[in-house]
């Protein structure tokens, strides 16, 4: 789970194309502002709206039950937003469920 979580936010600062099989249909990807996007937003908006051009997880705990994880940890993100650049330092939930041998993410929702 640990390794599949850290590949999503690699390929999610530099292979778009990919980021499709770690999503699941029902994604719901909340961001510190607010900002909520469904499994199609959150794709269409990727490397437009807003660029991930690196991730850093510290603090990892995970926690597996059955074909659901929880990952939490604390990130720091840079990322382009509109054009602008930012750093953001924020605490992160991930709910990941497991679809037949691949892990996808469920539900996100990040703080400051």
């Amino acid at each position: 789970m640990l390794q599949r979580m850290k590949r999503f936010h690699q390929v999610m600062t530099n292979d778009r194309l990919s980021v499709e099989q770690f999503i699941d249909d029902s994604l719901s990807y909340g961001h510190s502002n607010g900002w909520i996007e469904n499994r199609n937003e959150f794709y269409n908006n990727l490397g437009g709206k807003i660029t991930y051009h690196s991730i850093k997880e510290d603090s990892v705990r995970i926690s597996v039950n059955k074909n659901v994880a929880h990952a939490r940890f604390v990130a720091d993100l840079d990322v382009s937003m509109d054009g602008k650049r930012y750093m953001f330092h924020l605490r992160v939930l991930e709910v990941w469920v497991k679809q037949k041998k691949n892990w996808k993410l469920f539900a996100r929702q990040a703080i400051r």
